[in-house]
C-alpha cells in the first residue's frame, strides 16, 4: 500500500498500458483518474476496476480539453498528488514522405499533450502545496533514432529533454518530475505498428513483431505489467530523492 491516501491522474488509461497503471496503482491504496479521448472506454475501464477509480475525457492536444479534465478529476478525488504522463500516438514513414498533417498530430500528442497536461498538473500541485509526483512516458525510440521512424523518435527525444526541464524546475516546490523509456511491449498497439513496417519493409504481417521480440536480450518483448513496477516506485516515497530521470524499462535494449 505505497501510495495509500494519494489520488493518481493517469491519461491515456482506458486501455493498454496506461489501464495497468490505474490499476497498479489501485491495488498499492490510491483513487485513479482515467483520462482519456475515449470516455466511454473509459467509463468502462472505470467500472471494471471499482470505486477507486472515475472516467475523465480528456483530449490531450487541445489545452482547454485538458484544463476541463484536470477539473474534472480534481472535483472527483480531491485533489492530484501523482500524474502519468501516458497518452501517445505513433508514426512511421520514410523521411521523403513525412507530411506537415502527420508530424504536427504526433508533436500535438507526444510533446504537446505532455507538456500542457503536465503544466496544468503542476500549477495545482503547487497552487495547493503539494508534494506531487509527474512520470511522463518517453520510449526507447527517444534515445536513438530509426530510419523509418523519425517523426515519433524525435518527439520522445523531445520528451526526456522536457522531463530534465520540467524536473529541475519543479522540484523547487517539492514536485518529481521523472520518465520511464520502454523498449517494445506487447499488446493491441502494436498490431498498427507492425503494419507500418508490413507496409514500409515488406514484410509478411507479425514478421516484425517476431524479429524485435526476439532482439531483445531478456528473450522477449515486454508487457504493460512489466512497466507497473517502477512506475509505482517512481510515485512512491521511495524515489523522494530522484530528479529528473529517465529510467529504461525495456530487457536490456538499451544502456545509459
Amino acid at each position: 500500500m505505497r501510495l495509500a491516501g494519494k489520488s493518481a491522474l493517469i491519461t491515456g488509461a482506458a486501455r493498454g498500458i496506461g489501464l495497468s497503471f490505474a490499476k497498479a496503482y489501485v491495488a498499492e491504496g490510491a483513487q485513479v483518474a482515467i483520462a482519456d479521448i475515449d470516455i466511454a472506454r473509459a467509463r468502462a475501464a472505470a467500472v471494471e476496476i471499482g470505486d477507486a477509480a472515475v472516467a475523465v475525457q480528456m483530449d490531450v492536444s487541445d489545452p482547454a480539453s485538458v484544463a476541463a479534465g484536470v477539473e474534472a478529476a480534481v472535483q472527483a478525488m480531491g485533489q492530484i498528488d501523482i500524474l502519468i504522463n501516458n497518452a501517445a500516438i505513433f508514426s512511421a514513414a520514410p523521411i521523403a514522405e513525412i507530411t506537415q498533417d502527420d508530424y504536427k498530430r504526433v508533436f500535438d500528442i507526444n510533446v504537446g499533450g505532455t507538456l500542457f497536461t503536465l503544466q496544468a498538473v503542476a500549477k495545482h500541485m503547487v497552487a495547493r502545496g503539494i508534494k506531487g509526483r509527474i512520470i511522463n512516458m518517453a520510449s526507447q525510440a527517444g534515445r536513438r533514432g530509426e530510419a523509418l521512424v523519425a517523426v515519433y523518435c524525435a518527439s520522445k527525444a523531445a520528451v526526456i529533454s522536457l522531463t530534465q526541464s520540467a524536473g529541475l524546475d519543479l522540484i523547487k516546490h517539492g514536485i518529481n518530475v521523472n520518465a520511464i523509456a520502454p523498449g517494445v511491449v506487447d499488446g493491441e498497439h502494436w498490431d498498427g505498428v507492425d503494419a507500418f513496417f508490413a507496409k514500409y519493409e515488406g514484410k509478411a504481417p507479425g514478421q516484425k513483431k517476431k524479429e524485435v521480440g526476439a532482439a531483445v536480450p531478456f528473450g522477449r518483448m515486454g508487457t504493460a505489467d512489466d512497466l507497473t513496477g517502477m512506475v509505482v516506485f517512481l510515485a512512491s516515497d521511495d524515489a523522494s530523492y530522484i530528479v529528473a530521470q529517465t529510467y529504461n524499462v525495456d530487457g536490456g535494449n538499451w544502456m545509459s
